[in-house]
């Protein structure tokens, strides 16, 4: 009978997570912005928010908290992990910005039961990515080892993040009102949501391998496609919200444009979404063709190609759309807000 005499006999291994802390400094300090009051490796993070220079006098911290979803699970397929950290940033920051906030500090969860330094610091590297992207330090985390909570070779990814914006220019959508213009700003694929059924059709229904090409995808690996990261739409949006009045925002994440859009919509006010407005990516036509699924569905599923909405005057539309696509996004007038036909009508797709 095997004798338990150290915590690594446990399963646990003090000195590699010594040793990823060790590994990833490096990365994390380069992540660092002006306020940072930290080091990684203590107890806690400091942020200064004097050292941000402020121009208004009433800051409001913004946070959010987010994961991968089983998306993780075509990392462990593919054996590609420096993309997934990026999609961790992009679910979290993302969901602040649409309020107006500029991410200012960011911390991860790493949970894994033995863990695999070189796959770690893969991770990690997406994160510092996404951070130098959204242009937030990376402060801080945990990396959690826990023998026998996850299968060998598997790990779980969380992310937190604090923002903040001026008090008077937080962005609601309680000024949306009808007549107003709806953008929509391309997603770069299936980003963070919908995996468990995507994994459904593909690797069961269509028996398909992360390997396999697909002519219908342009060629690339299903895993390529499928890996491809969350767009981090940050700066094109803080960009464009100095300049001209937002009157709300949706990161279309789960539940879609069905679910996302009507969180910012005040009473009375419905979406009208024209669904030919712009081009479906093709990954979406392709899981859509060989599942049957509804387009109720796919629509509440999956951001079919719509990564994030903003609401605008109907005047400020154009000026909107040429701001984005002069930064290398892809926007388009998609729809614009309508009475409510009915008490409870929030969203229309003609």
């Amino acid at each position: 009978m095997k004798k338990f005499r150290s915590y690594r006999d446990a399963g646990v291994d003090i000195d590699a997570g010594n040793e990823f802390v060790r590994r990833i400094k490096p990365l994390v300090h380069g992540t660092f912005r002006p306020g940072v009051h930290t080091e990684i490796g203590g107890f806690g993070a400091a942020f200064s928010l004097a050292d941000r220079h402020l121009e208004g006098k009433n800051p409001l911290l913004v946070s959010s908290t987010d994961g991968v979803g089983t998306k993780l699970k075509v990392a462990f397929l593919t054996g590609v992990h420096n993309t997934v950290g990026i999609d961790l940033v992009a679910m979290v920051v993302n969901d602040i910005v649409v309020m107006g906030a500029q991410p200012l500090f960011f911390l991860d969860y790493f949970a894994t039961g033995k863990l695999a330094l070189d796959v770690a610091v893969q991770v990690i590297e997406g994160v510092v990515a996404g951070c130098k992207e959204a242009e937030c330090s990376l402060v801080g985390g945990e990396t959690a080892e826990m023998p026998d909570m996850y299968p060998e070779g598997e790990y779980d990814l969380a992310g937190f993040t604090v923002g903040v914006v001026e008090n008077d220019k937080v962005i609601d959508g309680s000024t949306v009102t009808v007549g107003d213009a709806i953008v929509g700003v391309a997603s770069s694929g299936v980003h963070s949501n919908g995996f468990s059924l995507v994994r459904k059709i593909i690797f069961e229904q269509l028996g398909l391998k992360v390997g396999d090409t697909v002519p219908e995808l342009g060629g690339k690996t299903v895993g390529e496609v499928l890996l491809t990261p969350t767009k981090i739409y940050v700066k094109p949006i803080l960009s464009v919200i100095r300049d001209v009045g937002i009157k709300g925002m949706a990161h279309i994440t789960g539940g879609g444009l069905v679910d996302n859009i009507p969180r910012v919509l005040p009473d009375r006010c419905c979406a009208r979404i024209r669904l030919d407005a712009w081009p479906r990516p093709p990954i979406f036509t392709f899981l859509q063709q060989q599942s049957g699924i509804e387009d109720w569905e796919m629509l509440r599923t999956f951001n079919c190609g719509v990564g994030l909405v903003m609401i605008c005057a109907r005047h400020d539309a154009e000026t909107v759309i040429h701001r984005l696509n002069g930064m290398g996004e892809r926007a388009w007038l998609i729809g614009e807000i309508a009475p409510s036909a009915k008490e409870d009508q929030v969203i229309e797709f003609v």
